[in-house]
């Protein structure tokens, strides 16, 4: 299929809110081939369908590393519809936000409601890196950055630091 072009903050479209999927046809399925084309590319183990500049909520996920079998999970119009009592701090970092990587609170195990590629809805419980990650990708169709996690001091420090590039990027 195809790499697009992966959205970098100060985007607006970053803090937009995905319409839902109203029904999975031809244009769904080719943006999810070019999603995973474009997560493999970049690379990274999840992408959110704004990070590609389409406003729809579509989630795709593989944690597989190098050297194991891809594992793919496609996720439309995905919901957490439980949190699990603990927590855990781990190191994110997001293709949208590129070369930066900061510790984050989150819970540790979901619950997660979603329509597969099939249309076929699924409950799946989650946990560890899974649930981490379906809840930074899911965080990115309402808008919400793994960076809204942080201090607002180490906050306001990305964002400037990314306002000045694309400042830069467009006065060239």
């Amino acid at each position: 299929m195809a790499v697009r072009p992966i959205l970098i903050i100060p985007d607006a479209r970053l803090r937009a809110i995905a319409e839902p999927v109203e029904e999975i046809n031809d244009e769904i399925t080719t943006l999810v081939k070019d999603m995973f084309d474009t997560m493999y590319a970049a690379p990274g183990i999840g992408l959110a369908a704004p990070q590609v500049g389409v406003l729809k909520r579509v989630v795709v996920i593989d944690l597989a590393k190098e050297d194991e079998s891809p594992d793919p999970i496609v996720m439309i119009n995905p919901e957490v519809i439980e949190f699990g009592d603990e927590t855990v701090v781990t190191e994110e970092g997001c293709l949208s936000i590129p070369d930066l990587y900061y510790e984050v609170e989150r819970p540790a195990d979901i619950k997660v409601r979603y329509m597969d590629q099939d249309g076929k809805v699924v409950e799946r419980k989650a946990s560890d890196r899974l649930a981490i990650c379906m809840q930074h990708e899911i965080d990115h169709l309402d808008g919400v950055l793994y960076i809204d996690y942080l201090s607002r001091l180490k906050r306001d420090r990305v964002i400037k630091k990314f306002d000045k590039a694309a400042k830069r990027a467009t006065a060239n």
